[in-house]
């Protein structure tokens, strides 16, 4: 195969930006696309001269791809994802993986029982910043991990949420900030510094007439006794973020994708214990970090590590394993915001489900529609 046929599942704001920039991956092919509205469907049946389908099913059994991309709502990627790869398909699904972790578990089992490819849109991953970041980590430069801070302030007005009846529900999305604007800066959180294993959150609907939350904030706890801190927001301007990794040998400071590096000429606990200076005397040297310009899109390149890892076996950016991590963080600090009490990872499948089931039971959103 040197080609990979694509299918897009999905043709609203996220397909139509993947479909524009499916032109730019010389590894694929644009050959259908799917959705519940019969006007988009034509519309880039007549843009991109790719057969179109009123659903998922229909594209999935068409015989006209290799692989799907999922950009429906939250709630339908698992479904989707699953039908796909037992019909032989590969997967690149839009975040979150799932909402459910017990519905992100049978997506990874599914994808290692068909063998079938399961790429995660976390299309941070692809960019030269957070490649650099990756580096240094598993280099050992910071050492140990010894503190973590992430913050990621937006704003959004009552109009983006009042534009579709599913926005900012527990039917429609499963969750608010958490669910739809941070994913992204939880999945690079976890991915540069491990899981937690204890989360004490806090959510708040501040200043939005939404029924989910529009901000939240947590500590996080590390199997290692390392302490974090996590506040996202989407009330705040000027918007802005801002990643932080503390470790016994130096500090990465990650701010609008630009890094900086400090290292110490000596590991701190071997400075506490041997030292007999006072003051704060151990100082840290700031090292350059080369970062290359970025001449490419995040969204294509990480499609074309998709079909690069089909044809040649290229190693995914975000398999689905790597994706579960963030849904975690994420998941822990909804359950443990809402309920008031600390939630240990792994999560407790069965006790997240019964909370999403009560929250979606009392919801005013209305499900959105899938493909």
């Amino acid at each position: 195969m040197d080609i990979v046929r694509v299918g897009v599942i999905g043709i609203g704001v996220m397909g139509s930006g993947h479909a524009r920039h499916m032109a730019e991956v010389k590894e694929v092919k644009f050959t259908a696309v799917a959705d519940v509205d019969p006007a988009k469907v034509k519309a880039a049946m007549d843009q991109y001269d790719v057969e179109g389908f009123a659903s998922s099913t229909e594209l999935i059994a068409s015989g006209l791809c290799d692989a799907v991309l999922i950009a429906t709502p939250h709630f339908f990627h698992p479904t989707i994802a699953i039908e796909a790869m037992r019909a032989g398909l590969h997967v690149y699904a839009e975040k979150p993986l799932a909402v459910n972790l017990s519905a992100a578990d049978e997506m990874i089992r599914v994808a290692r029982e068909t063998g079938q490819l399961l790429q995660i849109g976390f299309n941070s991953r692809a960019t030269p910043a957070v490649q650099a970041a990756k580096r240094i980590v598993e280099e050992g430069r910071l050492g140990e991990i010894y503190r973590t801070l992430l913050i990621d302030s937006r704003i959004r007005n009552q109009a983006y949420y009042d534009s579709a009846t599913w926005r900012a529900t527990w039917a429609g999305e499963g969750g608010g900030v958490l669910m739809n604007q941070a994913p992204h800066e939880l999945d690079r959180l976890v991915m540069l510094t491990g899981r937690p294993s204890r989360v004490y959150g806090q959510v708040k609907t501040r200043r939005h007439r939404i029924e989910v939350e529009d901000e939240a904030s947590a500590i996080i706890e590390y199997p290692n006794g390392a302490t974090g801190y996590v506040f996202v927001s989407v009330n705040e301007a000027p918007v802005g973020n801002r990643l932080e990794i503390l470790g016994e040998k130096g500090k990465l400071v990650m701010a609008e994708r630009a890094l900086q590096l400090w290292e110490l000429p000596q590991a701190v606990q071997e400075w506490v214990d041997s030292t007999t200076q006072r003051g704060n005397a151990l100082k840290g040297v700031e090292v350059p970090v080369e970062v290359p310009a970025y001449e490419g899109e995040s969204h294509a390149d990480m499609l074309a590590n998709l079909a690069r890892a089909i044809i040649h076996g290229e190693p995914l950016l975000c398999p689905p394993e790597e994706a579960l991590g963030g849904l975690e963080l994420a998941d822990a600090m909804l359950m443990s915001g809402f309920t008031g009490k600390p939630v240990d990872i792994p999560v407790d499948r069965q006790a997240f489900d019964a909370f999403l089931a009560e929250k979606q039971a009392a919801s005013q959103g209305k499900p959105a529609r899938g493909a």
